[in-house]
């Protein structure tokens, strides 16, 4: 059964632009990992400053394994920008998971 985890990402004022910056530097480990069947940004068009991050996985064992890899660790720790004096550009996270009903059984 397919899930969907939604990283909900608060970003300051001005820092949408960084944010998608280094989303789009990343190395894609994620795209690698067994399981994993899609990743999308989504910037707000509302006025507010909450980033979506969605992913899909075939099940919840594969977004368990991601989460724990050394590899989602390693995307995270670069996520930072790179170097140790990049400024964070969220203020905020907060995950939320989803299954995705099937309404044909």
């Amino acid at each position: 059964m397919t899930i969907i985890r939604i990283n909900a990402i608060t970003v300051p004022e001005a820092a949408g632009p960084e944010l998608e910056k280094r989303f789009a530097a990343r190395s894609a480990e994620v795209d690698k990992m067994p399981g994993f069947e899609g990743f999308e940004l989504l910037r707000p068009t509302d006025g507010s400053n909450r980033y979506f991050v969605v992913t899909r996985w075939a099940d919840e064992a594969s977004f368990d394994n991601w989460v724990s890899s050394q590899a989602f660790s390693s995307e995270h720790a670069k996520a930072g920008g790179g170097s140790a004096d990049a400024r964070p550009v969220s203020s905020h996270a907060e995950l939320f998971s989803f299954e995705v009903v099937d309404l044909n059984r």
